[in-house]
């Protein structure tokens, strides 16, 4: 199996989203298991420069930041392509995703590639088959509730690449009561089938 692990908090020390995500690594990695680690805050590009609609530039018109875009654009498609799983660790940062989830969404969503669209004009997502848990972690905003515009986003985004096993381990409204709400996530990994 490979294992897909992405990490999106702009924190690297002391960072809950990523000690719970690596947690969950260690509970579900089975001997043998292959393991593609990416960090968002390291490597993302915004996508920028557009000609056309979608992802696309002719390669004639694109310039040397155009094609990092792409060169980085295919390898989060491939990397989405090949796993089995996918775990997507986030902080809900001011109701929203992180700015750099948002932009391995948009670099990761390409037509023909993580999904297509039928003759009739339907969306159609192209990564069936795969199963994501989502650590989910927030001070104050209660994951679920109406403050809430990262878990409903990502799952959509998720279900657009045609992803529905979607687990959810929130440890949400830490700044209330931090160690119950981390407990309460590490119960949830523990349980985990």
């Amino acid at each position: 199996m490979k294992i897909y692990q992405i990490d999106s908090s702009a924190r690297k020390e002391g960072s809950t989203s990523r000690a719970l995500s690596k947690k969950l690594l260690e509970k579900i990695k089975k001997p043998g298991d292959e393991v593609i680690y990416r960090d968002l805050d390291d490597e993302m590009l915004f996508i920028s420069g557009l000609t056309e609609s979608g992802m696309k530039i002719p390669e004639e018109k694109q310039n040397d930041q155009h094609k990092k875009m792409f060169e980085l654009s295919d390898k989060l498609v491939m990397e989405l392509k090949e796993s089995d799983i996918i775990i997507i660790s986030a902080p809900v940062y001011n109701f929203g995703p992180p700015a750099t989830l948002k932009a391995w969404s948009d670099l990761a969503a390409r037509v023909k590639s993580t999904f297509k669209y039928t003759p009739d004009g339907q969306r159609v997502g192209l990564l069936e088959d795969k199963q994501v848990y989502l650590i989910i972690t927030s001070g104050g905003t209660k994951v679920g509730g109406k403050e809430d515009f990262l878990t409903p986003w990502l799952t959509h985004m998720l279900n657009f690449f045609g992803i529905k096993k979607i687990e959810i381990i929130a440890a949400d409204q830490m700044a209330l009561d931090y160690e119950k709400s981390v407990a309460k996530a590490e119960i949830q990994i523990k349980n985990l089938k």
